[in-house]
């Protein structure tokens, strides 16, 4: 077991959630991220914004510790999550990917009943005391999902079998049911129609009530809308951090507004 206790852990006076000091990705010998340093605050939406391959995907990876999963990566610096070190060599990924939930660019549903999708999480992580228990936070997790009322009469038809946009909430719920702390998406309406994006961005909304969301995003106009924080990406480094409203309207770096103004991309 090991000594990391997320839930345990107040959340920095300054109100930062996540903090990157010094962070470095290596490809092999391809430099991908270059001394990334960011504070994270709770409860916030951050949006991070940027070319394709300018890093800003393979830095969200390093806040679950996802590039664990590609051999040839290598992660330097650290990254903390209220305090703790997530690269510790005692820090279990599996159980720090319970408190730090993702949600990926194509809905992803295990070929499983919509309840099944839901409970796995708890399951493998022994947070159900009994069946109501479990019932429970499945219920719970749809509902903060946006997705109770449309699928509780047939929890136990397949998860594969829902439209696009009802997909990407099920993960969303799956993601949620574990009672993470962080929730990371990565371009999480790319793959939906206009009206399935439009609920997934209320949803996000709705989310930052209990969570810190990390989303990466094409799309400028999403990252206004929906965060408060926006992080440029580009050619692996941070360029600029800042309030959204900010970034947007007032960039402090002429890449910065290069980008915004659609003079590169």
């Amino acid at each position: 077991m090991n000594d990391m206790r997320l839930t345990e852990r107040a959340v920095d006076n300054n109100g930062t959630k996540i903090r990157a000091k010094g962070v470095q990705v290596y490809y092999g010998d391809t430099h991908a991220i270059k001394n990334v340093d960011v504070d994270i605050a709770d409860k916030t939406v951050t949006a991070f914004i940027g070319p394709s391959g300018c890093g800003k995907s393979t830095f969200l990876r390093c806040i679950n510790r996802m590039n664990d999963t590609i051999s040839v990566a290598r992660v330097e610096g650290d990254i903390l999550i209220d305090g703790e070190d997530i690269y510790d060599k005692r820090v279990d990924p599996v159980q720090l990917r319970a408190k730090v939930g993702m949600v990926f660019q194509k809905p992803n549903p295990f070929p499983k009943s919509i309840y099944d999708n839901v409970a796995y999480g708890p399951r493998i992580h022994g947070l159900a005391k009994d069946k109501a228990d479990l019932d429970g936070i499945v219920e719970s997790a749809l509902r903060r999902a946006a997705l109770w009322d449309e699928v509780k009469d047939r929890l136990t038809a397949p998860g594969t079998g829902l439209s696009g946009g009802q997909q990407q909430r099920l993960c969303i719920a799956r993601a949620v049911a574990t009672s993470p702390e962080v929730l990371l998406m990565d371009e999480p309406c790319s793959a939906l129609d206009p009206i399935a994006t439009d609920q997934v961005e209320n949803l996000i909304h709705e989310l930052r009530a209990n969570y810190s969301v990390v989303i990466v995003t094409h799309s400028m106009s999403q990252a206004s809308r929906v965060s408060q924080k926006t992080a440029y990406f580009h050619l692996g480094e941070m360029v600029e951090y800042g309030d959204t409203g900010d970034i947007f309207t007032n960039p402090k770096d002429e890449r910065t507004e290069n980008y915004i103004t659609g003079r590169i991309g």
